[in-house]
């Protein structure tokens, strides 16, 4: 691993010991870079009503722009299990909100790094804040 992607794991490995996952015991950790270099984390944190937890990678990304980042250079995400914990759905669409599609976005599991993906091929054709522009 390099310096950068090391530096991201071991951000996500460090606030993947502070999830809330009674429910489903399945901690996850998350890690950012912003576009300033700075690193943001966060942790699942889940609720007994379920629609009402949050993902690990919301929990980075809003530790990000509260501390006056505004761009994903790059995410880690750090779940076990024998499959890759890709981010969900709805966080895909939450990092496409500060991420252009050739943000990497690296998949991690205790042991270290198991794939790298890119933005795009996680979600080819997304709508993203340009769509909404009308001089885009």
């Amino acid at each position: 691993m390099t310096p950068d992607l090391s530096a991201l794991f071991e951000a996500a490995k460090t606030v993947r010991a502070n999830a809330h996952a009674p429910y489903s015991n399945f901690p996850v950790g998350a890690a950012l870079r912003d576009e300033q270099g700075r690193i943001h984390a966060g942790c699942n944190v889940e609720n007994a009503a379920y629609p009402v937890g949050t993902c690990a990678e919301a929990g980075a990304i809003a530790a990000m722009v509260a501390g006056g980042g505004r761009a994903i250079r790059a995410i880690l995400v750090l779940g076990e299990g024998r499959g890759l914990v890709t981010p969900c759905g709805a966080c895909r669409q939450r990092i496409r909100e500060f991420a252009p599609g050739a943000t990497p976005v690296h998949v991690a599991g205790p042991e270290g790094l198991r794939r790298s993906y890119t933005l795009d091929a996680l979600l080819p054709e997304s709508f993203g804040p340009e769509t909404l522009r009308a001089d885009a």
